[in-house]
C-alpha cells in the first residue's frame, strides 16, 4: 500500500540513517521501535509526508489518507471540542456547501447555453457522484462517540478547547484522526496524555475499526496489545520483525547472538589468514598466494554487531528516617469547586512502607487527593500526614517547573547540600547527562531529558513518603523498567497514579478507585484490579455508543 522506496537522512554531514526499505500493507499494526536518537520520530514524519528525506521517497496510491499525531500539538482556540473534533469531516461539509451553493446558482441563472452554465453542472454532477458516494454516516454519533471514548463528557461537548489542558487537546486531535478513517494512522506516544480507560478503548479502535496502524509508543502493554510486526532502527539501519514488541525482543536477542557468533568466526578467519601473509610475505612461491588473500581481507566487509541501549539511569532511593504507623489518613474528606463535586466523604489510611496505586478517568480526583494530602488546596475533613513523614512528590507537570535558563549542573546544584554538591557531575553521570551535557541549558533538552533531570532533583534528599503522579510521560522502555526496580526496593511508602499499566503490575499492593464522586478502596494488587476491569470498561464504552 504505502512503500518507503531507499530512504536515507543526513544531518550536518551525520547520517541517521540510509538504504531504508520496507512496505506498510493494509492492515499491519506496526510498533516503530530504537533507541532515543535512533530517528524514530524523523522515520514517521517521513511517511506522514511532514519531513523531506536527504535521499529515496515515499510513495502510496493517489487516494490514500495518512493521518499523523505528534507527541506536541495544540488545537486551536477559537471552537467548541464539538466543533473542533467535527473538522474530521469538513471535507465532506465543504462538499455538500459546494453543492448547494451551486444549485442554488442554477436556480437563479438564465444562461441556459453559456459555458459557465454547463462547466457549473459538471461540478455538480461530479461532486454529488463523490457525495452520494459516501457511506451513509450520523456525523454526530460518530464525533459522540469518539468523544465519550477518549473521556470526554457530554457536558465538555460545547465547552471551548481552550479551557483544556494540552493533554486533552491532544486527546480531540486524536479523535478527528479516528473519525478520518484513514488508510494508515501514525501516532507518536499517543499514550502519554490519556487515563487508562481510554488506552483500553483506543487498543480497541486501533484492532478492531482502525486500517494500517504505525505506532511510536514507550507503553509496553499497549504496543503488545496492538501491534503484529515490529520495526526496529538501529545503526543507521532497519530490521523488520513479524512480531509484536515481547515476542521482538527475543527475536533480537537471537540475531545478536548469531552475530556475535559470525563475527567471532570472521575475526579468526581475518587472523588466519594475517598469520599466513606475515609468514609467507616475501616467499617467491606464495607470492600469488599471499597477493590473493591481501586483496580478499581489503574486500570483505566487517560484520557488525547491534548496539546495545545500556545507557539506562541507575535509581537509587536514599535512606530516610522511620516514619509513623500511618503515613497519610483521610477521613471524611470532600473537594468541591464551586457546583462541581470532586469528591465526597472519602476516607484512606495508608500504612507504612505500603505500595498504592491511585486510579480511574482523568478528572475524577487523583491528583486532586494528592494536592489534599500535600495541603495545597482547601478542602472540607480531614486530611493529615503522620509523624516523622518526609515526602517526595513529582508532578505530571515536574519537567516543565525547571528553569529553562540553568544549565543541567546549575538546576542541581540549587538543590544539592553538604557533601553531595561534590559529587553532582557523578550523580549526573548516572542519570545519562555526561561530559559536556552537564553545560546544556534546560531550555534545549528533550522531555525526557527534563524527567530525568526533575527525577534527580527529586532524589538528592532523603525521603519516606513518595507520591508520584505519572512518573514515566516521556521516559523509554529501559528507564522505565530501572525506575520500577527502584521502586520495588523502596522501603518507604509509595502513592503512584500511573496510565502505564505495564509500568503499574506488580507494584502497588492495594488500589484506591476515583469514581463517581466516591473513593474505593480494593484490597487487590493493581494487576488483579486491572485484569478484573478491562472487559468491563470496553462493555460500559460500547454501551455509551
Amino acid at each position: 500500500m504505502i512503500t518507503v522506496d531507499n530512504i536515507a537522512v543526513e544531518f550536518s554531514g551525520t547520517t541517521l540513517f540510509s538504504g531504508v526499505n520496507f512496505v506498510i500493507n493494509e492492515n499491519d499494526k506496526i510498533a516503530l521501535m530504537g533507541k532515543n536518537g535512533a530517528g524514530k520520530s524523523t522515520m514517521m514524519k517521513i511517511v506522514a509526508g511532514k519531513q523531506k528525506a536527504t535521499k529515496g521517497k515515499v510513495s502510496c496510491p493517489k487516494d490514500t489518507v495518512i493521518a499523523y499525531l505528534p507527541q506536541h500539538l495544540l488545537t486551536e482556540d477559537n471552537s467548541t471540542v464539538v466543533e473542533e473534533a467535527s473538522k474530521a469531516f469538513s471535507h465532506v461539509f465543504e462538499m455538500r456547501d459546494r453543492m448547494a451553493y451551486l444549485n442554488k446558482e442554477l436556480e437563479t441563472r438564465t444562461d441556459y447555453e453559456s459555458d459557465a452554465y454547463m462547466k457549473i453542472i459538471e461540478e455538480v454532477s461530479e461532486l454529488g457522484e463523490q457525495y452520494y458516494a459516501l457511506e451513509d454516516v450520523n456525523y454526530d454519533a460518530e464525533v459522540e462517540k469518539a468523544l465519550k471514548g477518549l473521556g470526554f463528557r457530554s457536558e465538555d461537548f460545547t465547552r471551548q478547547t481552550s479551557e483544556f489542558s494540552g493533554g486533552w487537546r491532544m486527546r480531540i486531535e486524536l479523535a478527528k484522526i479516528l473519525l478520518q478513517k484513514p488508510d494508515l494512522i501514525l501516532l507518536d506516544e499517543p499514550t502519554n496524555h490519556i487515563d487508562i480507560e481510554s488506552v483500553i478503548w483506543l487498543e480497541d479502535f486501533l484492532v478492531n475499526k482502525a486500517k494500517a496502524v504505525m505506532v511510536i509508543s514507550h507503553d509496553r502493554a499497549f504496543i503488545d496489545n496492538i501491534t503484529n510486526r515490529t520495526i526496529e532502527v538501529t545503526m543507521g539501519k532497519i530490521y523488520d520483525y513479524k512480531a509484536n514488541y515481547t515476542h521482538y525482543l527475543q527475536l533480537r536477542e537471537d540475531r545478536r547472538a548469531h552475530q556475535i557468533k559470525a563475527y567471532e568466526e570472521q575475526q579468526k578467519f581475518i587472523e588466519d589468514n594475517m598469520r599466513f601473509i606475515e609468514r609467507f610475505k616475501g616467499t617467491y612461491s606464495k607470492t600469488n598466494q599471499v597477493s590473493s588473500r591481501e586483496r580478499m581481507l581489503e574486500k570483505l566487509e566487517i560484520i557488525e554487531i547491534d548496539e546495545v541501549d545500556n545507557s539506562a539511569l541507575k535509581l537509587s532511593f536514599p535512606s530516610a528516617q522511620r516514619s509513623g504507623d500511618y503515613p497519610v489518613t483521610v477521613e471524611d474528606l470532600t473537594k468541591t469547586y464551586g457546583d462541581h463535586t470532586v469528591f465526597k466523604n472519602a476516607n484512606m489510611s495508608i500504612s507504612r512502607g505500603e505500595k498504592v496505586s491511585f486510579v480511574g478517568r482523568n478528572g475524577e480526583g487523583k491528583s486532586t487527593m494528592i494536592k489534599s494530602i500535600l495541603g495545597e488546596i482547601e478542602y472540607e475533613g480531614k486530611c493529615s500526614l503522620g509523624h516523622n513523614v518526609q515526602v517526595g512528590y513529582f508532578a505530571q507537570n515536574q519537567a516543565s517547573l525547571l528553569d529553562p535558563d540553568l544549565t543541567i549542573f546549575q538546576t542541581v546544584d540549587e538543590v544539592a547540600k553538604g557533601d553531595v554538591r561534590t559529587q553532582i557531575k557523578n550523580i549526573l553521570g548516572r542519570f545519562m547527562f555526561k561530559g559536556d551535557d552537564v553545560d546544556k541549558k534546560v531550555s534545549v533538552l528533550s522531555g525526557g531529558e527534563k524527567t530525568r533531570l526533575a527525577m534527580v532533583k527529586l532524589l538528592l534528599e532523603p525521603v519516606n513518603l513518595l507520591i508520584l503522579d505519572e512518573p514515566t510521560n516521556h521516559l523509554d522502555l529501559k528507564s522505565k523498567d530501572v525506575l520500577k526496580e527502584a521502586l520495588l526496593d523502596f522501603d518507604g511508602t509509595l502513592i503512584l497514579v500511573s496510565h502505564d499499566r505495564d509500568f503499574l503490575q506488580g507494584l502497588a499492593e492495594k488500589v484506591f478507585e476515583f469514581k463517581d464522586q466516591r473513593v474505593i478502596e480494593h484490597f487487590e494488587t493493581i494487576d488483579d484490579f486491572l485484569e478484573r476491569n478491562k472487559i468491563k470498561n470496553i462493555k460500559d464504552i460500547d454501551l455509551k455508543k
